[in-house]
């Protein structure tokens, strides 16, 4: 590796650290939707033997997950109407700003399941590129080598320009797994919303059957 030229090194340096960024945000973001599918299962399961709106706040023990972190945000704007000495507000407005609060909140449970994923798809993007910048910068540093020494021969020509391919070789195999991952979870949190859509539904439901104050 002494015959790489410097840059070829930092680009080799480079897509390692690029590939070890995206173990460990697969690590963890692997991890993240397990436990919030584990809570998620436990708060649905309490969830569905609820029968009224003041139950609600007995299932919010369990460990929280997204799921939680909307009913719980439900449960906070049904407490914040309820405290509210305004009369102006119907029914139909109440329900549009639970509603709101609920939307609200599956937004932010949207951006938390997406942190990492931008990471993982610049990773997959530019990490042949950099490995391809890298295996040209080696190639023209082969090419002058070859040129100052006026041999053009296999053996000479051989060991530079295939250490100089190492850069390629590595960034491809850096954005593999970086694309894969952002792919994979790319459809999780997809799913994901749609489970916490469908459950502000549910929600919103059970506020309504139980009336929108409470009573």
């Amino acid at each position: 590796m002494d015959t790489i030229p410097n840059i070829v090194n930092i680009v080799l340096w480079l897509l390692a650290l690029l590939s070890v960024l995206t173990w460990a945000i697969m690590i963890l973001k692997a991890y993240e939707f397990w436990k919030n599918t584990r809570n998620n299962r436990i708060l649905l399961a309490a969830f569905s033997k609820v029968s009224h709106v003041r139950e609600l706040q007995s299932i919010l023990t369990i460990p929280s997950g997204t799921l939680a972190h909307i009913c719980s945000a439900g449960i906070d704007e049904l407490q914040s109407q309820e405290r509210s000495q305004t009369t102006v507000l119907d029914s139909k407005d109440r329900r549009e700003m639970m509603h709101h609060a609920l939307r609200q909140q599956l937004h932010l449970e949207q951006s938390r399941l997406e942190n990492g994923l931008a990471v993982l798809a610049s990773v997959g993007s530019t990490a042949p590129f950099i490995g391809l910048f890298g295996t040209v910068w080696g190639i023209m540093h082969a090419l002058k080598s070859i040129s100052a020494t006026g041999s053009a021969g296999l053996d000479v020509v051989a060991g530079p320009i295939g250490e100089a391919l190492i850069a390629t070789a590595m960034g491809i195999a850096t954005a593999i797994p970086a694309v894969l991952a952002y792919n994979y979870f790319l459809r999780r949190v997809r799913r994901s919303i749609t489970n916490m859509d469908h459950f502000a539904d549910c929600f919103l439901h059970l506020v309504i059957k139980s009336g929108i104050r409470g009573n």
